[in-house]
């Protein structure tokens, strides 16, 4: 099992093009399998969890629920006094997604901009972006969740950001989880999708929407959390009350946590991303057994489907390992100006450079690898499909631009059936 989930993760970085990616398996005692690809840290290396940030914040709201701070059927306005068109917004509503309100907080983008103070959250949102009637159907808000982080501030008589320290992560010892990245924390990246260059993504602090996305952990100590959310932590919150958590108020999300099944059961958990990160913990609150995926890329993997994946372990398991994605430092002469999109006929394809080599992939086909083609001196050879042998020209025009590629008489061009372009067989419009 352990090969297998290991060659899971390996195939995730390759194909999803990560710069690193680790995942752990936990029971109700602890981390059972560990593993990294890439440029991966052990289980103390810190990643941004995005919103899995969520699922401890709800964990706070009904701390005050089960204290008699608030109530889940109390409006907003009852604790934040008139706050534009969202006072009378139910607790329950915001913690489950079905207030309503938009998915995003009105002004620059959140996620990517330093945050400011909820006068400010307050004051740009003022109810005109909400997109439905409370309790009509499911729509995701990380604005509720910016809400929710100043409900708990003021029933509790501290910042958000200290509350979750001091009640959650010092009482179950996750002492590598915070609000900030600590020294050596991975960095936030995303990938040019052509070329395979990586760019480094914004760390912002996101002020009063902190409590939707900003925390920063660790596999150890997400293992831990998912071990709350199994029930194995009752001083932090009661069977009960996570119970309640756990129960559909849409078919996929209860109160503060994503429901799903996998073949052995049932899950709950929570995904995350945030610029140059995504993230995954996902467990069976029935036996225990979950998993926690950590990944410093935008984008290029499903986390969920992974983290479910590792739990059931890989049925290719035995197959080859796929060779690892290794950033792209920079483009050969020969093939600047040549990833993009191309056609042959009406037929398109993504042509990227991948691991020192120009890949033609099948996009009608979601991104089937067709054709490979690699420098030899100097010239594109094909080493893998159709064309292998054969040579690849780039064709230029006489200032410098590309006109077309070519290789033995298949001519691919920007445009389908490019009339400027000599196509063999004519130009059927």
């Amino acid at each position: 099992m352990s090969d297998q989930r290991q060659r899971l993760l390996d195939v995730a970085q390759a194909e999803g093009r990560l710069t690193s990616v680790v995942g752990a398996v936990f029971d109700r005692y602890g981390a059972v399998w560990a593993g990294g690809a890439g440029d991966a840290p052990g289980l103390d290396g810190q990643y941004r969890i995005g919103s899995i940030t969520k699922s401890m914040t709800a964990v706070l709201v009904m701390q005050a629920r089960d204290e008699g701070l608030l109530d889940l059927d109390d409006p907003l306005s009852a604790h934040l006094g008139e706050i534009g068109g969202y006072g009378d917004v139910t607790v329950r509503d915001a913690l489950a997604h079905s207030s309503g309100m938009q998915s995003e907080p009105r002004g620059p983008w959140w996620e990517r901009t330093r945050g400011g103070d909820f006068a400010a959250l307050v004051a740009a949102n003022d109810g005109s972006g909400r997109v439905a009637g409370a309790g009509e159907w499911f729509h995701y808000s990380n604005l509720g969740y910016g809400l929710l982080g100043e409900v708990v501030a003021r029933r509790f008589g501290g910042r958000w950001r200290d509350l979750v320290n001091e009640r959650l992560f010092r009482p179950l010892g996750m002492r590598s989880t915070s609000y900030l990245p600590r020294p050596g924390a991975q960095a936030g990246w995303s990938v040019d999708h052509f070329t395979g260059i990586r760019v480094h993504e914004p760390l912002t602090e996101t002020g009063a929407m902190a409590p939707a996305g900003q925390l920063w952990s660790t596999l150890a100590d997400l293992v831990t959390w998912g071990q709350v959310l199994a029930g194995v932590h009752p001083q932090v919150i009661s069977p009960a009350t996570l119970g309640e958590m756990g129960r559909p108020v849409t078919p996929t999300y209860g109160l503060g946590l994503m429901l799903g099944v996998h073949p052995g059961g049932r899950l709950v958990g929570h995904d995350g991303s945030m610029p140059g990160f995504m993230a995954s913990l996902q467990v069976d609150p029935d036996s225990g057994i979950g998993a926690v995926v950590l990944t410093n890329a935008t984008t290029g993997i499903a986390p969920q489907e992974l983290a479910v994946s590792l739990i059931e372990g890989d049925p290719d398991g035995a197959d080859e390992r796929p060779v690892t994605w290794r950033p792209t430092a920079f483009l050969p002469t020969e093939v600047v100006g040549v990833p993009g999109v191309w056609f042959w006929g009406n037929t398109a394809y993504d042509v990227r450079w991948h691991n020192d080599g120009l890949e033609l992939r099948l996009m009608a086909r979601g991104g089937l690898l067709k054709e490979r083609f690699e420098l030899d001196d100097g010239v594109l050879r094909g080493v893998l499909g159709y064309h292998r042998g054969e040579r690849l020209d780039v064709v230029r025009r006489p200032g410098g631009s590309i006109g077309h590629l070519e290789c033995a008489t298949f001519v691919y061009t920007r445009t389908p059936y490019d009339p400027y372009v000599d196509i063999p067989g004519g130009h059927p419009r």
